[in-house]
């Protein structure tokens, strides 16, 4: 056996994922592809002013955050690490939350069939992965190692709460007759529709399936770097575009994100 298989063989996995591997991999050009031209060609890509400030900065911090969190994620499951396999699910949620922003706020050009093309890929890739981890070894590993009813209620009432907010949010403004920027309004379409996985895996985590171990980790993950990303976005948004800097709001999500980043550590 070679140490390629050897490191296969350590991973609670039931097929080969030599395809998932190279569907990621070129996840990850596609990303690197679509945020260089999103900065070269940003007042083709993005032509309104709210655009610009919104996605400048993201395509940023999909180079530097997404791009590293979803090799790295591959490279410890090479490496044959429990944790890089459970990260790998997350990492990809990352990306297909990201590119579901992109599609519904942006204009339809180039750019949005490759971010089509990103979401649709993730999707795949995200459904193939989770479907190969043998579900019962991981739970055999885990169970009593990690804090499953902490962890799975923070997951549910995330996922409730930011689904509540969708709803709210778009019921006041039907109500009042308030427009909601586009931005502000892909980001609660997504929400909308990611929220319910924070809700169902949480609730699997904390009744103790074995789906809720595969994609506890995943999603606390998916969560907390959703959280830091967005921190670093406030940061640079000053420096590339220009919308002001608002510290409150840097903190605010700081400490909304310790719910978070205590059970994910």
């Amino acid at each position: 056996m070679n140490p390629n298989q050897e490191r296969s063989a350590r991973l609670p996995v039931k097929s080969n994922l030599k395809l998932i591997y190279t569907s990621s991999l070129l996840i990850t050009i596609l990303i690197a592809i679509a945020s260089i031209a999103g900065l070269q060609y940003s007042t083709i890509i993005y032509p309104t002013d709210e655009l610009l400030r919104s996605f400048v900065p993201n395509d940023v911090v999909n180079i530097f955050i997404v791009l590293p969190i979803l090799l790295g994620s591959m490279w410890l499951a090479w490496r044959g690490k429990l944790i890089g396999l459970l990260f790998w699910p997350g990492a990809l949620l990352i990306v297909l939350y990201n590119y579901l922003v992109y599609i519904f706020a942006g204009r339809l050009n180039v750019a949005s069939l490759l971010h089509l093309i990103l979401v649709m890929m993730s999707v795949y890739t995200l459904i193939a992965l989770v479907a190969s981890i043998d579900g019962k070894v991981v739970k055999q590993r885990l169970t009593g190692a990690v804090p499953e009813r902490l962890s799975g209620g923070i997951l549910a009432g995330l996922g409730t709460l930011f689904f509540l907010r969708v709803i709210a949010l778009i019921v006041s403004a039907l109500t009042n007759q308030t427009p909601i920027a586009e931005t502000e309004l892909a980001l609660l379409s997504t929400d909308f529709l990611t929220a319910p996985a924070w809700v169902i895996g949480g609730v699997l985590l904390w009744q103790r399936k074995e789906l809720g171990y595969v994609a506890g980790l995943g999603l606390l993950f998916q969560a907390s770097m959703l959280f830091i990303g967005l921190i670093i976005f406030l940061i640079i948004q000053p420096f590339l575009t220009t919308a002001p800097f608002v510290l409150t709001d840097v903190v605010v999500i700081f400490i909304m994100g310790l719910i978070c980043f205590i059970p994910f550590m």
